[in-house]
């Protein structure tokens, strides 16, 4: 069970927990294919549908593991390899990429998202822990962290217990004063339990723990969790 006393300091994920992923990546996507037909048409024609797109991006996946961690470089370097397969230039990725890249960063937080962090953030520091690629800055929320920390940057992802324990030294906290608030099962919640965090599983689609033992204290939104911490916690200075 979730014992608030001990918490010092609150990580976050932020797809899907903060809101939902796949609506922004499909605008950015329809963006970049935007930009394509105007600045690489036979690149646009050959890869018209997302399906494509997604294709040629596991392609590369496997043909450079060393991005695994690096979604911006991954999908850079795959936009690349589209653009060449095509016969246009492969110079335009990076431009191509920003395009991509700025869609990205336009996101509808879930209802619940704002207020949770403003209340969250009055409370605890607050640390951004992604193995994605949004900027907590560009998307506007920045103000609300003390610190951010992407597998990009640290060279390894979620679940590995290295970057929870990054993030607790993010803010200079032992890891199990930290509870860590995330969408997926097993890369949030059960890699922070491994890692001696304490967590909070954000399930908003109802899905079944699908690991062994008693799932961590599992809710719909972020609410439930302010109504909890407020009956216990005062705000911080």
């Amino acid at each position: 069970m979730l014992d608030i006393r001990k918490i010092k300091a609150i990580s976050l994920d932020l797809d899907d927990t903060l809101w939902p992923v796949w609506p922004t990546i499909e605008r950015a996507e329809k963006a970049l294919h935007d930009w394509l037909g105007e600045h690489a048409p036979k690149t646009a024609e050959l890869f018209a549908s997302p399906l494509a797109l997604r294709e040629i991006r596991e392609s590369m996946t496997a043909q450079r593991p060393d991005l695994k961690h690096d979604l911006s470089a991954l999908r850079r370097e795959s936009i690349r390899l589209a653009l060449n397969n095509a016969g246009d230039a492969p110079a335009l990725a990076d431009a191509a990429f920003e395009v991509f890249f700025a869609e990205r960063q336009r996101v509808d937080f879930y209802d619940d998202a704002l207020a949770a962090l403003t209340f969250l953030g009055g409370r605890f520091p607050l640390v951004a822990l992604s193995n994605g690629n949004a900027d907590v800055q560009r998307v506007g929320i920045g103000h609300h962290f003390r610190a951010t920390l992407s597998a990009r940057e640290f060279g390894v992802g979620k679940p590995d217990p290295r970057i929870f324990h990054a993030a607790a030294r993010a803010v200079q906290v032992r890891p199990e004063d930290v509870l860590h608030i995330g969408d997926d099962a097993t890369l949030d919640a059960l890699g922070a339990i491994n890692a001696g965090l304490q967590a909070v599983w954000i399930n908003r689609a109802g899905h079944a723990w699908p690991h062994d033992g008693e799932p961590p204290l599992t809710l719909a939104s972020l609410s439930p969790l302010c109504a909890l911490v407020c009956a216990q916690v005062k705000p911080g200075p």
